[in-house]
């Protein structure tokens, strides 16, 4: 999954938190540890999690029964032998799978866990569930659907990061009166506001030109699937070119202090509209499916909050609790001698209609299943029916 960065929905009410907070000591910090036996290993790692996840009072996992169990088991561990540290990296594979937060990662320090995979329980069940599918191609955004969808003039283009990232758009229009954007990640603000051409500044250059000069927009299609989502910053910045007022779409809270349910209130979570927006008034489709994850799913869910707003497609993944630098809060992501990064949600978002989608997935309201074989000979049924809507 992808890092979000230090941007929050609910800017000022957070931020307010986040002031309070920086006077709070950091007990028993995990970083702070220095692990002689995996009995220390463990005891730190356990106390991270008890401290700083976020999703206790909603997670069926019994944290202090994973004690209780795993204790004894790490105990009898020798930290120095490379087959117990393979046990070891077992354990803590069975004593996560359980955990809600479907952002959650783990990675070691351990040298001897250096060819091992991170352990990513949300990951692991989605291979599991019954109706599993791969992510849809690129090649289907990128060549298909502007060859077969979308008006001559279309627009598309990558991006390659510093960090080893490619970042891909595509926008054109359908019928000549309704708009169609892709993007495979988020980090879309970042890269039009830089001081050089790139390909993905391109595609968002045709596509807000596009909404300020066609006249009559019958329809908008924003399309995140298979979108691993990144910035948060970039809720305002594309959501918010399409209002002209506020969005309320949900409530986030986050740790306030180091017991396992010390929140905060509930804050706000809202899109602010952009300089220069135009609101548009006719139906805005959002196109997400099982690989839409965190941004692109906050990014649905706003879309949904709409007057105007559709949600075509599957079920997302289920990883929607926002990530924040954690030295805003005491929670989140942690990390510990032996533990490289424990990659956990800063803070809980729950949706307009109460509901926490954390773990289960947000769910479209046209459901459209993923069809390889229609996808195979160049029909996207997904598409097809956000058209379809629209018209």
């Amino acid at each position: 999954m992808n890092h979000l960065h230090k941007y929050m929905i609910a800017l000022i009410v957070l931020f307010s938190v986040a002031a309070c907070r920086k006077e709070i000591p950091q007990i028993n910090d995990p970083s702070n540890t220095i692990s002689g036996n995996f009995s220390e290993v463990f005891d730190s790692y356990w106390n991270g999690m008890n401290n700083n996840y976020v999703f206790w009072d909603i997670d069926t996992v019994n944290w202090d029964n994973v004690y209780k169990q795993y204790k004894p088991l790490f105990a009898k561990l020798n930290l120095y032998d490379s087959v117990d540290v393979r046990k070891g990296y077992t354990y803590f594979k069975q004593m996560t799978a359980g955990l809600v937060d479907s952002h959650y990662d783990l990675t070691f320090n351990d040298s001897w866990l250096a060819d091992s995979a991170s352990i990513n329980p949300a990951y692991q069940r989605k291979l599991a569930s019954p109706d599993y599918h791969d992510p849809i191609s690129i090649f289907n955004f990128y060549n298909d659907i502007p060859q077969n969808y979308l008006d001559a003039g279309s627009r598309k283009g990558f991006t390659n990061t510093g960090d080893g990232r490619q970042f891909v758009a595509v926008s054109g229009t359908i019928n000549q009166n309704t708009l169609y954007f892709f993007c495979n990640g988020f980090r879309l603000k970042e890269l039009y506001n830089t001081d050089t051409t790139n390909g993905v500044k391109r595609v968002l250059q045709y596509f807000f030109d596009k909404l300020q000069s066609t006249a009559n927009i019958k329809g908008v299609i924003i399309d995140v699937r298979g979108n691993g989502g990144g910035a948060l910053a970039d809720l305002d910045f594309l959501v918010g070119r399409m209002i002209d007022k506020q969005l309320d779409f949900g409530t986030t809270r986050s740790k306030q202090g180091n017991g396992r349910l010390d929140y905060s209130p509930w804050a706000p979570a809202f899109v602010t509209p952009q300089a220069g927006a135009r609101n548009i008034t006719g139906p805005i489709v959002v196109l997400a499916d099982a690989w839409s994850v965190s941004m692109a799913e906050m990014t649905t869910m706003a879309v949904k909050a709409l007057p105007n707003g559709h949600f075509v497609g599957e079920r997302t993944w289920g990883a929607n609790g926002p990530l924040i630098n954690n030295i805003y809060f005491n929670g989140g992501q942690f990390k510990t001698d032996y533990i490289q990064l424990a990659y956990t949600s800063s803070l809980m978002l729950k949706y307009r209609d109460g509901k926490i989608y954390e773990g289960i997935g947000f769910p479209p309201d046209v459901e459209v299943k993923y069809d390889k074989a229609a996808l195979d000979r160049g029909q996207d049924k997904q598409l097809e029916a956000a058209i379809g809507l629209i018209r």
